[in-house]
């Protein structure tokens, strides 16, 4: 199967942890699907073993809806940011 097994600190949430072991929070919906009898955990306590998959391919959202599937989010997250001077007025 591959992967790890990411044993939880006191505190700890799903979005961490996927973060933590993938460096990408859009991979909490992998850790679910691996681990459903903590599907009720918002924060975990410490010593948890949750069960982290291998991940093949590329860093896509595996859950993206098909409107997303070829945007650039970077790009999209600067939309309407001007480089130019802001005068403080709002228009």
């Amino acid at each position: 199967m591959g992967g790890i097994v990411y044993r939880t600190k006191q505190g700890d949430m799903w979005d961490y942890i996927a973060w933590k072991v993938y460096g990408d929070e859009s991979y909490v919906s992998l850790l679910y699907k691996a681990n459903p009898r903590y599907l009720k955990t918002f924060i975990f306590e410490d010593g948890y073993e949750i069960i982290c998959p291998e991940i093949s391919g590329s860093n896509d959202n595996i859950d993206a809806p098909e409107w997303r599937d070829n945007e650039n989010i970077e790009d999209d997250a600067l939309d309407g940011v001007s480089d130019g001077e802001d005068d403080g007025s709002f228009e």
